[in-house]
C-alpha cells in the first residue's frame, strides 16, 4: 500500500467525525450492562443496521433468554475465501441508569459517558472502518467476518465457543478493545485470568462446651490461602487474590463451612497449566475437614506467538505510513484477544484512544480514535502473512 493511499484513508476518515459522534452517542444512550441481557436489544439493533447498511449480512445468535450475539459478513461471500475476523463486544459494566448520571457529552475533541471507551467507541470505528472501504471502492483483501459479543465483560461465557470456531477459521484477528494509555498502544500480551472457589466443610460443635468435637472449616481456609498466596510469584508476573471469603454461623459454634474465592493471573499457558495443577492439589491440615476445589483458567495468555509478532510488525509498517508511532504494551487484563490468540495471528487493543475503563472519568479522544479507524481500514486491505498456523506460543 502506498502513502498516497495512507492519505486518502486518512483523509475520509476525518470527515467522519459526525458519524463517530451521532452513533457512539445512539449505542451509548441505549444502556446495555452484562448482567441485564433483556435490556440489550435497542444497542444490538442499532449496531446491526448500521452494518446492514453497508451491505453487510447480519445475524444474531446465542441463547434464546440470554446473551444475544452479533455476526455479520458481507452479503457478497465468496466460499473458500481466507477470513479475517475483527471481534468486539457491546456490554458495559455500567448498571441501568449510568446514563441519567452520566450522560453522553462532547466537550471539543473529548466525548464522556459509560462505556464509550470500553467499548462502543471501538463499534463505531469498526463502522466507520466498513464504510470508508465501501466509499472508496476498496477491497479488503479477505473477507471481513465481524463477531460482536453481549458478555465478554463476564468472561464471554456463552460467546467463547463461537469465538472459538471463527478462530479456527480464520488467517488473522482484529480485537477493537480500547488501547492502552494516552499515547494508546495496542496489546501483544494479556495475562490468562483464572477464577477458583475453594469450599471447605468441617463439623459444628459448641465453642465454649465441647470444641474438640467439632472441625473448623475457617481454620482450615486459613492454611489454604496462605497456601495460596504462597504461589504468588511477582518476578514471573503470577498474581494469586483470594478476593471474597465467607464462613461460620455464629462466634461460638466451631464453623463447619467456608468458601473462599480466587483470582489468578499468568502471563503465559504453561503458568496457567501449573498453577490450576498446584491448586486443584491442595490438601486439608485439619483432621476432620473435606475440601472441594473448583475452577480453571478460563482465558489462557495471550502471549508473543511468531505470528502475533509478524501482525505487530504489519500494524507498525501501516502505522507509519498514517503518520503514528504505535507502540506495545503487555496487560494485565483479559479480552477474547486471549482466546483468538490460541488458533490465529491477533491483534488487540485496536479500538478507541483515550482512558478510564470501568471508571467514571472513562473518556476518548475524536481525532486519535478517528486515526485508529484508518488503521483498521488499512489494516483489513493489507495482504495476509505466511505463518505457521499450527503455533501455539513460544
Amino acid at each position: 500500500m502506498t502513502s498516497g493511499l495512507a492519505d486518502r484513508i486518512l483523509n475520509h476518515v476525518r470527515e467522519q467525525d459526525a458519524l463517530l459522534i451521532d452513533l457512539l452517542r445512539c449505542l451509548v444512550e441505549a444502556e446495555s450492562p452484562s448482567s441485564h441481557p433483556a435490556i440489550h436489544r435497542q444497542t444490538r439493533h442499532l449496531f446491526m443496521s448500521a452494518l446492514s447498511e453497508i451491505d453487510f449480512l447480519v445475524r444474531e445468535t446465542g441463547l434464546p433468554n440470554g446473551p444475544r450475539h452479533v455476526y455479520a459478513r458481507p452479503k457478497e461471500c465468496h466460499r473458500g475465501k481466507d477470513l479475517q475476523l475483527i471481534i468486539g463486544h457491546y456490554d458495559t459494566v455500567w448498571p441501568v441508569g449510568t446514563i441519567n448520571e452520566r450522560p453522553f457529552t462532547v466537550d471539543g475533541d473529548v466525548i464522556r459517558g459509560p462505556g464509550v471507551f470500553d467499548m462502543k467507541g471501538g463499534l463505531v470505528q469498526l463502522i466507520v472502518a466498513l464504510r470508508t472501504l465501501r466509499e472508496l471502492d476498496l477491497k479488503p483483501s479477505m473477507m471481513p467476518v465481524i463477531f460482536v459479543n453481549a458478555d465478554e465483560e463476564i468472561g464471554s461465557r456463552s460467546s467463547t465457543r463461537y469465538i472459538r470456531m471463527l478462530a479456527r477459521r480464520a488467517t488473522r484477528a482484529f480485537v477493537l478493545e480500547p488501547a492502552l494509555g494516552e499515547h494508546g498502544s495496542l496489546k501483544t500480551e494479556r495475562k490468562g485470568i483464572g477464577r477458583f472457589t475453594v469450599t471447605v466443610y468441617g463439623k459444628a460443635a459448641h465453642a465454649g462446651l465441647d470444641p474438640e468435637s467439632g472441625a473448623s472449616a475457617i481454620l482450615e481456609l486459613s492454611h489454604v490461602i496462605q497456601k495460596l498466596f504462597a504461589m504468588n510469584d511477582p518476578d514471573k508476573g503470577i498474581t494469586i487474590n483470594v478476593g471474597t471469603v465467607d464462613g461460620g454461623v455464629q462466634p461460638n459454634v466451631v464453623a463447619a463451612h467456608s468458601t473462599a474465592v480466587i483470582d489468578v493471573r499468568v502471563p503465559t499457558v504453561a503458568d496457567g497449566n501449573e498453577i490450576e495443577k498446584l491448586i486443584h492439589s491442595i490438601k486439608p491440615e485439619v483432621p476432620g475437614v473435606r475440601l472441594r476445589i473448583e475452577g480453571a483458567i478460563g482465558r489462557p495468555s495471550m502471549e508473543t506467538t511468531s505470528r502475533n509478532r509478524a501482525l505487530w510488525d504489519q500494524a507498525r509498517q501501516i502505522g507509519k505510513q498514517l503518520g503514528l508511532d504505535l507502540s506495545r504494551a503487555k496487560v494485565g487484563g483479559g479480552s477474547d484477544g486471549n482466546t483468538t490468540s490460541q488458533f490465529t495471528a491477533t491483534l488487540d487493543g485496536l479500538g478507541p484512544v483515550g482512558h478510564g475503563a470501568h471508571a467514571k472519568r472513562e473518556f476518548l479522544y475524536i481525532g486519535k480514535t478517528l486515526e485508529r479507524a484508518a488503521l483498521l481500514t488499512m489494516l483489513l486491505l493489507s495482504p495476509p502473512i505466511n505463518s505457521d498456523c499450527s503455533e501455539k506460543t513460544v
